[in-house]
């Protein structure tokens, strides 16, 4: 599974997401858009969003932190 990360330094929920992803394991590649136009349009072009954090999971997009849905896709038990 590919998890990919759209976020910026001052995110306060982006850091959410991370620490989230973290501590369940999940490896994930952190795109930093605050300074990548090409990453920040990659992002756009996914998600329709110019907000972070964006997540892609194997190409299902969770928009924000929705701890539910990354839940429910990444098979996550609490």
């Amino acid at each position: 599974m590919k998890v990919k990360v759209y976020s910026t330094d001052t995110c306060p929920y982006c850091t959410i997401a991370k620490n989230f992803l973290k501590k369940h394991k999940i490896e994930f590649k952190e795109v930093n858009v605050a300074n990548d136009m090409s990453a920040r349009q990659e992002m756009f072009n996914k998600s329709g969003q110019m907000g972070v954090p964006v997540i892609d999971i194997d190409g299902i997009i969770v928009i924000g932190f929705d701890q539910q849905a990354l839940k429910r896709i990444l098979k996550i038990k609490d």
